[in-house]
């Protein structure tokens, strides 16, 4: 596999991975714009564009769009998130024009027609209700709530209901005229690809103004910002979070976290999963997860479990925390998660489409694609006193406690008003 990059005159950059014997073509356009670059009043923004580029183009409507790719077997989508929007068309070998020419027209040429405008503003404000309804995603977002306050990475990609409805349609098409340039774009592309060929395309993606990329305030002051937030349902199940300000992407210690989390709750040969699903029955799910921004990160550990056993699962959710501050891991513990990251690492390396985001994702928030080999050697270079510093850094802090369901200040173990959401 070779990577090869090229930096246009107008301000995009291309970056492309060959495949050999690939039989399909991933296309990426990655903008650098997120739910962290938006004004409060537009928050929401980029979600809502991610909707309104698929409904149709100056040329095609959205059902033509649809037609299209499907015709040939292959994907069109997109994410948002703080820090990007992402658009993708993964598609066979043989409709490689195709999907880039399709996903040129979806990033460039949307057609913003008013209708489409009033009917994806209703789709996104049921996907919020449910967003609000799903205690799982609730509980997650008050832990960036709680963790990050009034700064833009507490905010809800989705937006909020207020936003979301009263954003007008030519205030969208603004954010998207000045956010939707050249250099905050980034074409990438995996598999059975040109690299020439995609540069030719990435002519096309503007030759106007590169644009100016967003300025972003890193959080500053006390964090986490509250120690405690609880939203009380009347539901059957209780959701748990336990949240850590954790390690920005370009921290030397993020491969080492990376193998901590493993161990601690990443999969189910970690920790909590074993101590408190397999051992004790306590929890339907229990995981830990960990979020790299360019300048913050986070560690959050779930669990969903009954309102009479959220007290005992946070405590061991503390104590398992606490033991790994105090004693580190074990050479089996690091042999084991180790080894899943290197496994889980390689076979993605044979997707077209994991290539594709790895390209994305890496140009994005470090600014260049670090190679396969200095990954790979960095992750192997993690020893056990690594990530035992790296835990250290990080749980060694006082975490966050929020909750959904059922529950009573003294679960999340406050005996004061835990900041209850309304």
């Amino acid at each position: 596999m070779s990577v090869e990059r090229t930096d246009l005159d107008s301000g995009l950059t291309v970056v492309t991975e060959t495949m050999a014997g690939a039989r399909s073509a991933s296309f990426g356009c990655w903008v650098r714009v997120g739910a962290r670059d938006e004004r409060d009043e537009l928050a929401g923004a980029s979600h809502f564009l991610e909707h309104l580029l698929f409904k149709g183009t100056e040329s095609r409507t959205g059902r033509e769009v649809s037609e299209a790719i499907e015709s040939v077997g292959g994907e069109l989508n997109a994410h948002t998130s703080h820090e990007h929007t992402a658009f993708y068309a993964r598609v066979p070998a043989s409709a490689a024009d195709l999907g880039l020419e399709l996903l040129r027209e979806v990033v460039t040429t949307p057609a913003f027609d008013a209708d489409d405008v009033e009917s994806e503003r209703q789709v996104i404000l049921e996907e919020l209700h449910l967003a609000e309804d799903e205690g799982d995603d609730r509980v997650h977002s008050l832990a960036h709530e709680a963790l990050w306050g009034d700064h833009p990475l507490g905010r809800e990609v989705l937006g909020t209901l207020e936003t979301i409805d009263s954003l007008e349609r030519d205030a969208i098409a603004e954010f998207f005229a000045h956010h939707y340039q050249p250099a905050n774009l980034v074409l990438v592309a995996a598999g059975a690809v040109d690299h020439a060929r995609v540069v030719a395309a990435g002519r096309r993606f503007g030759d106007g103004e590169p644009g100016e990329r967003p300025a972003r305030v890193a959080p500053a002051g006390p964090i986490p910002r509250r120690s405690h937030a609880l939203l009380r349902r009347p539901s059957e199940q209780a959701h748990l979070c336990v949240a850590w300000p954790a390690l920005a992407a370009g921290d030397p210690d993020r491969y080492a976290l990376g193998v901590g989390n493993q161990i601690f709750g990443g999969g189910l040969a970690s920790r909590l999963f074993q101590e408190i699903r397999e051992e004790r029955g306590l929890a339907y799910s229990v995981f830990s997860s960990v979020t790299a921004f360019s300048d913050a990160g986070s560690l959050v550990t779930y669990a969903g479990t009954g309102a009479e056993r959220a007290a005992e699962v946070r405590e061991l959710v503390l104590e398992q925390a606490a033991d790994l501050v105090a004693h580190g891991v074990t050479e089996r513990e690091w042999e084991v998660a180790r080894g899943y990251l290197e496994g889980s690492f390689l076979l993605g390396l044979e997707d077209t489409g994991s290539v594709m985001a790895r390209l994305g994702n890496h140009v994005c928030s470090r600014g260049r694609v670090v190679p396969v080999d200095q990954q790979l050697d960095q992750l192997r270079a993690v020893t056990p006193d690594d990530v035992h510093r790296a835990v250290r850094r990080i749980l060694g802090a006082d975490p966050v406690v929020c909750g959904v369901g059922p529950l009573t200040e003294a679960d999340l173990g406050t005996g004061v008003d835990a900041a209850p959401v309304g």
